[in-house]
């Protein structure tokens, strides 16, 4: 890659055309060479997307006696301490996405093939804000559900949950200015099913990290073939990394690509991003088509409050299983937010559709427009994020909204698409490195983490050389 963007302007641009021409050819002709029965066995190069591509158990919750809810009385439900198949990754979901579960939420579990029992484990319940803009089609999607976030729990073969309701009094002191109507003391959303989600093996090992499949590689099928296409210009068809530039080369690259050889942009150097298929994405859940929205002002940092009890080595597995659970269970197009973030530093590519392009996420209810999402693996309430997080949000954040001439210690006028802080329609000015919580009325990303967003502004703006 590095020798690529060495190479002369015209030879570049033959290569690129060379390298999509690939990718198109590849997405007409593997899926042909893809069919067989689904139980066949994918060559050693297949990704887990395509090997062993994971699961969902989804469980109703039923009514649990006072004895059983922790004192909440017969209006609580949950599952009883039962045996299920393998999963790693917890949520509850409901069949109106409009409503919200006010309540709290508690699963334990118990580690595959024993006897060792997790105490009880709080699943935040608050999640419908990380979602699709309204009035739009995936918000829109009669498959859409509400839903908790996801818990990851480790890999885990029992499992116990009880939902206990808020009272209409809670409720009122939560939120004094908007009380629940009496009508609505106790309830609870209808429909409210335990998710058990299993993500599967990781990828096995693919050789060197910018290596292409061949042509004949069957494991590319049409989906993953076009999820790995709109990265051409970055990396080879099939590509498992996106490997790093320095400031140098990016700085090279975005100027030939603009034509222009003389106005040198402030970009920070382009980072290390793990593409889908390095991570494993099933790319026959998502939605085939891609959705773009004009530019990228601004972006939005989150966590996933997906709980801080992984180890880096699972992040893949992590992210397939809140993909499995955003799309099969939510009821989302893809994966919600543009990027994601480990504890250690490590980016990956999160929604599909091109990691350099203005992909349309649905990560910041109303702000989806115009934006990107980057999600932070774990739950910062409480919890200080790693420095080795907040430096990736501050290396992708340089390169990716530099390439859109856009400062992260500025400011951005985006227009609310509607949310419970800014009605639709009006002009919102935020900060171009914003937390969730400013164009929502969230606790996400976490008190934290969001303490940290400052120093992630200053250390991005240093990277694009301002």
């Amino acid at each position: 890659m590095r020798g690529f963007l060495a190479a002369p302007l015209l030879a570049r641009r033959r290569l690129l055309a060379s390298s999509i021409g690939v990718a198109c050819a590849a997405a007409l002709t593997l899926p042909l060479a893809a069919q067989g029965p689904a139980h066949a066995s994918a060559p050693r190069s297949a990704p887990a997307a395509q090997a062993l591509a994971g699961s969902t158990q989804s469980l109703p919750l039923a009514s649990l006696g006072s004895d059983r809810a922790g004192g909440a009385g017969a209006a609580a439900q949950g599952v009883l301490r039962r045996d299920v198949l393998p999963f790693s990754l917890v949520g509850v979901v409901w069949d109106n996405p409009e409503a919200e579960l006010h309540g709290r939420v508690q699963v334990r579990t118990r580690a595959r093939g024993t006897e060792a029992w997790s105490g009880w484990q709080d699943v935040e319940t608050h999640n419908h804000d990380h979602a699709a803009d309204p009035d739009t089609p995936e918000h829109a999607s009669k498959n859409v559900r509400g839903s908790t976030a996801p818990l990851w729990v480790g890999d885990s073969d029992g499992v116990e949950i009880r939902v206990e309701p808020e009272s209409t009094g809670d409720r009122a002191m939560a939120a004094p200015s908007a009380p629940a109507a009496p009508s609505d003391e106790g309830l609870l959303p209808k429909g409210l099913r335990l998710e058990l989600v299993d993500p599967g093996e990781d990828p096995p090992p693919q050789g060197p990290e910018a290596d292409a499949p061949s042509l004949g590689d069957t494991a590319l099928t049409w989906e993953s073939a076009a999820s790995s296409a709109v990265n051409a210009e970055l990396a080879p068809l099939g590509a498992s990394v996106i490997s790093d530039l320095t400031k140098q080369q990016t700085e090279d690259d975005l100027m030939a690509s603009r034509g222009d050889l003389t106005a040198r942009p402030y970009i920070g150097p382009r980072p290390r991003i793990i593409t889908r298929r390095g991570w494993g994405a099933n790319e026959k859940l998502r939605e085939k088509n891609f959705v773009y929205t004009k530019s990228v002002k601004a972006a939005f940092v989150h966590h996933s409050a997906s709980g801080n009890n992984y180890r880096c080595s699972q992040s893949p597995s992590v992210l397939r299983s809140i993909y499995r659970y955003h799309v099969k269970s939510s009821g989302w197009r893809d994966f919600g937010y543009n990027f994601a973030v480990d504890r250690c530093g490590n980016i990956y590519e999160g929604r599909a559709g091109g990691v350099a392009k203005p992909v349309y996420g649905a990560h910041t209810l109303g702000f989806n427009s115009n934006s990107m999402g980057i999600a932070v693996l774990g739950t910062y309430s409480n919890s200080t994020p790693p420095q080795a997080a907040l430096n990736a949000i501050a290396r992708l954040t340089a390169w990716k909204l530099g390439m859109y001439g856009v400062n992260p210690r500025g400011k951005a006028y985006l227009k609310s698409g509607g949310s419970n802080l800014y009605k639709k329609g009006k002009l919102v000015r935020l900060n171009v490195i914003s937390g969730h919580r400013d164009g929502f009325a969230t606790e996400c990303p976490g008190g934290m983490l969001y303490g940290k967003l400052g120093k992630a502004r200053q250390t991005s703006a240093h990277y694009q050389g301002r």
